[in-house]
């Protein structure tokens, strides 16, 4: 009778003590499907209606349990085959059991007929009992043999599934339309107006004319056999034209280094001397110096024709341009622009004619690859050394404010506001000019006019018509960009300015005739040099009327550089075939070197150059030949640093 007797309750120690009708009253509590954990506060841009809005259509399920499970549906494949593989088992169990009952009924008969019998009643009772046994198991058997398996169902009619999302319809998510717009340039248009005749029309149908059978010409040519006689050996060579000249150009840089290699294993003894040697003999030669010949860079097409112009490639340092004209002004032919690199003395990379005569050029600091150039007949042009073409790239003209006379002096100057590239020029007309590469096409403005001596030349009808100077040459200062320097024939210098065209900031009585070179200090910002055909060669400050150093070479100077590893190291070649290298932190009063360079009687030297990075110079002459040469141990010795 344990479990009739009350059990006292269990309570928890924090368990709410209420009364009686705290306890008897109802609290309603509302079960809702909205998850209250879900965040209320969620914005979202809406691009239709350009603002954010606070999304409502916010997902509340919360799942707390899944499994996956094993039940198969019967409508499906695999319920099918195993609802037919469970019915043929179950029919193969029925005939095994009939089969069976039959055996076991057989065996019991034969049993009974067998056994011995008493008397006459147990044998009756016993015989009938048996028959009547007998009987029931044949009918037994005979009904399972009848009994055949059931037939196979009828399949069952499949009913719509209203939880298949296939068959349900859905609503998708629609994105809400953006406007996109564009605001364009108006396309430019320009008025045009002209009279038409019938000698226009004529002209013009003839020239569609000409074009048309020209096009025609071009598709009809082919490449055609040539037979071409050897001078050597007599025999007629035949080749096949190519159809475009740029058809070797898969090969060209392997043959080009091909090339180079084999340059290299001819001239061995001169690379290793440019790279190796140093002369020995200079700790005896007190501060002396020597120039050792390395290469020569001849070409046969400028045998006749005097290097005018030498210019190192910035970027490149065994590259340099060179100009080939004529400083006979009676002999004036054509002109020709080769580009040389040491790695290959043997022949140009680049080679360009001209119908006139080359005077100067220049390379472009920041783009290596644009060299200007001016002409003997005043006009100035623009190779483009990537694309190389047998015309510049880009040229002056009569329409487009081309200099009279010859162009002496071409120098690049740093992009403009606009980053159009431009250059200056100078040429015997007095016109200092700026040309502008504005729209694939040559701008120029004339930036100062140069003055004559005050003297004026009696005109027609008693006019006095006044002369204008004839520039030579001209450089600008490396740090201040308007600053730079002129010099004439008359043998004067002009300090300038780009920013006053009508005068001068100052004039210096430099030499008796005409001023050949004239280049700033790349060190010592107020010194510059010059050099004239008055045998002189001047250094000066330009705040100082009077030059700080004069020195006599004894015959006219063609050019003059400084050293690009020195402030105080110059060289200046003279046209009895010599080169002078002067130091002044050694010598202020001789050379330390003077070599003859050219060794024919009637060859001049005109210009010499530094390289901006190995211990070398170069110099031209009249006879298209330019000379590389090796500057010793004390010609190339560096400035103590004070």
């Amino acid at each position: 009778d344990d479990w009739l007797t009350a059990r006292a309750g269990v309570r928890s120690p924090d368990q709410l003590e209420l009364t009686e009708a705290e306890l008897k009253k109802e609290i309603t509590r509302t079960l809702t499907a909205q998850n209250p954990h879900m965040p209320r506060d969620i914005v979202r841009f809406n691009f239709k209606e350009r603002a954010y809005k606070i999304v409502d259509d916010m997902d509340h399920t919360a799942i707390h349990f899944t499994l996956n499970g094993n039940l198969v549906p019967k409508d499906s494949d695999e319920g099918r085959r195993q609802s037919i593989k469970s019915g043929s088992e179950a029919g193969r169990f029925i005939e095994n059991a009939a089969e069976e009952a039959s055996a076991e009924a057989t065996e019991e008969a034969e049993v009974k007929d067998e056994e011995p019998t008493g008397d006459a009643e147990g044998e009756g009772e016993v015989e009938a009992e048996a028959e009547a046994e007998g009987a029931e198991t044949a009918e037994e058997a005979e009904a399972a043999e009848v009994e055949e398996p059931p037939p196979p169902k009828a399949p069952e009619k499949k009913l719509a599934n209203k939880f298949n999302f296939i068959e349900r319809g859905t609503t998708t998510f629609h994105n809400p339309p953006r406007d996109k717009g564009y605001q364009t340039d108006p396309a430019p248009y320009e008025t045009f107006s002209a009279n038409v005749n019938q000698w226009y029309i004529y002209d013009t149908y003839m020239e569609e004319l000409e074009r048309m059978e020209k096009a025609k010409e071009k598709e009809k040519a082919k490449p055609q056999a040539v037979k071409k006689e050897d001078k050597k050996t007599g025999r007629k060579l035949s080749y096949v034209e190519p159809q475009h000249g740029d058809s070797l150009s898969k090969v060209a840089k392997a043959a080009k280094i091909a090339e180079r290699m084999v340059n290299l294993n001819r001239f061995d003894d001169i690379v290793q001397d440019f790279k190796y040697f140093e002369d020995a003999s200079d700790e005896f030669r007190g501060q002396q110096g020597t120039l050792l010949p390395l290469w020569k860079f001849q070409y046969e097409k400028t045998k006749k024709l005097a290097v005018t112009a030498i210019s190192w490639n910035p970027k490149y340092k065994d590259l340099f341009a060179v100009g080939y004209g004529s400083y006979d002004f009676m002999k004036q032919s054509h002109g020709m622009l080769l580009v040389y690199t040491l790695k290959n003395p043997s022949f140009p990379e680049y080679s360009f004619i001209s119908e006139s005569g080359i005077m100067c050029l220049d390379f472009h600091s920041e783009r290596p690859y644009l060299l200007a150039v001016g002409f003997y007949d005043g006009n100035v042009a623009i190779y483009n050394l990537k694309k190389p073409a047998s015309q510049p790239r880009y040229k002056s003209s009569a329409k487009s404010g081309k200099h009279t006379e010859p162009v002496w002096q071409v120098k690049w100057q740093k992009d403009d506001m606009d980053n159009n590239s431009n250059f200056f020029s100078v040429s015997s007309d007095g016109r200092i000019v700026s040309w502008t590469l504005v729209k694939n096409e040559l701008v120029h403005m004339d930036v100062i006019k140069l003055s004559g001596d005050g003297t004026t030349m009696q005109g027609p009808e008693g006019l006095q018509l006044q002369t204008l100077g004839s520039g030579t040459s001209f450089d600008f200062h490396k740090k201040i960009d308007y600053l730079f320097l002129v010099g004439t024939e008359e043998g004067k210098i002009y300090k300038c300015s780009k920013n006053y065209s009508s005068q001068f900031l100052d004039v210096f009585d430099a030499h008796h005739m005409a001023v050949d070179s004239i280049s700033w200090n790349p060190f010592h910002l107020k010194v510059f040099i010059s050099c004239s055909s008055d045998w002189t060669v001047k250094i000066w400050d330009h705040t100082i009327k009077t030059p700080m150093f004069v020195y006599d070479l004894g015959t006219a100077v063609g050019d003059v550089a400084w050293s690009t590893y020195s402030s105080t190291v110059f060289a200046a070649v003279t046209i009895d075939g010599q080169a002078h290298v002067f130091d002044l932190n050694v010598n202020k009063l001789e050379p330390l070197c003077t070599q003859l360079v050219v060794t024919r009687k009637k060859n001049k030297t005109t210009h010499i150059q530094f390289n901006p990075a190995y211990p070398i110079i170069i110099v031209g002459d009249e006879l298209g030949l330019v000379t590389c040469l090796k500057l010793s141990p004390n010609l190339r010795k560096m400035p103590k640093v004070k």
